[in-house]
């Protein structure tokens, strides 16, 4: 076999981690002249930091050649693979079948402790630690504890307060690039995920994962005091302000404080007099809440 014979080496570990990837053409010379780096070596420049390999076109760097080479698809190449129901493109097809679960509705991955299940393997890792009670991850500023390192990133965004990502149609701004995708969608009556026990369309990927339970019947989230339990998270958390009597949304101009920061977002209304416009009727409203629920006429979403 000559040297230039190619290899396609594959990362098989997990379909759903970013770093999973199937690897471009590397030669068998180079496999075999030792060039490409032992996992042991690439596993410690998780702990040294070290990124030796770095994209002569846009600086970012890695950690290992096979995320080097993937990283490169991108500038040399649209993705290949599209997804039938959205057209987002994905460098692979792995990458492109995960993403598929979320107009599918498949969770293929289960908590054996109690039940829930998930779309990627990742996510049912970090739920488990949920299970564990261990909170590995903590913010410098408020010492708050979390499960993982993304949701921490997340949380850090909140101090920082920084809005980088700005609507092109209703200049509104939002700390994550995820967000204004979702935001944009109401703009565009766009409703990528779609349950597919009754069909009914959401713009949102929380909204559609609440929906879900509705078919399942799942209250996950139980009021430690009471023993109510809710379908979302956000609900419980709302609801234990009424055995704590906690007020944390205060409003900057007048001092008044409310306990679900949606009181709070109606409240400053009174203060600005700012009105959420419909992009197609011109109807205006006093909430962007209010105004996703008028949305509902025109994209035939019904609750």
């Amino acid at each position: 076999m000559s040297n230039t014979d190619p290899c396609r080496i594959k990362n098989e570990d997990t379909a759903e981690r970013r770093d999973v990837m199937e690897v471009e053409e590397i030669s068998i010379s180079e496999i075999s002249s030792g060039s490409l780096p032992a996992k042991n070596t690439d596993h410690m420049r998780i702990h040294t930091g070290e990124r030796p390999y770095t994209c002569l076109q846009c600086g970012k760097s890695f950690t290992n050649k096979t995320s080097f080479y993937i990283h490169r698809r991108n500038h040399n190449r649209d993705p290949p693979h599209t997804c039938p129901q959205c057209g987002k493109r994905f460098t692979t097809k792995s990458n492109r079948d995960v993403h598929m679960r979320h107009h599918t509705g498949e969770r293929p991955y289960t908590c054996d402790q109690c039940g829930k299940s998930f779309t990627h393997k990742h996510s049912l890792k970090y739920h488990m630690i949920s299970h564990s009670g261990q909170m590995p991850y903590t913010c410098p500023q408020c010492e708050k504890g979390f499960p993982s390192k993304g949701r921490l990133t997340l949380h850090i965004e909140m101090h920082i307060g920084e809005r980088l990502y700005v609507c092109p149609q209703c200049e509104k701004s939002f700390r994550r690039k995820s967000d204004l995708e979702e935001h944009i969608r109401i703009h565009t009556s766009e409703l990528p995920y779609t349950c597919p026990q009754c069909g009914k369309s959401f713009a949102r990927k929380n909204n559609f994962k609440n929906h879900m339970t509705a078919h399942s019947g799942e209250r996950p989230y139980v009021c430690p005091q009471c023993g109510k339990s809710y379908t979302t998270k956000s609900h419980l958390n709302d609801h234990t302000k009424i055995h704590t009597g906690e007020k944390t949304h205060a409003c900057p101009q007048c001092d008044k404080s409310f306990m679900r920061k949606q009181s709070l977002e109606n409240h400053l209304t009174t203060h600005t007099g700012v009105r959420h416009a419909c992009p197609q009727c011109e109807k205006s409203f006093t909430t962007q809440r209010y105004l996703n629920v008028h949305m509902r006429i025109h994209t035939e979403e019904r609750s």
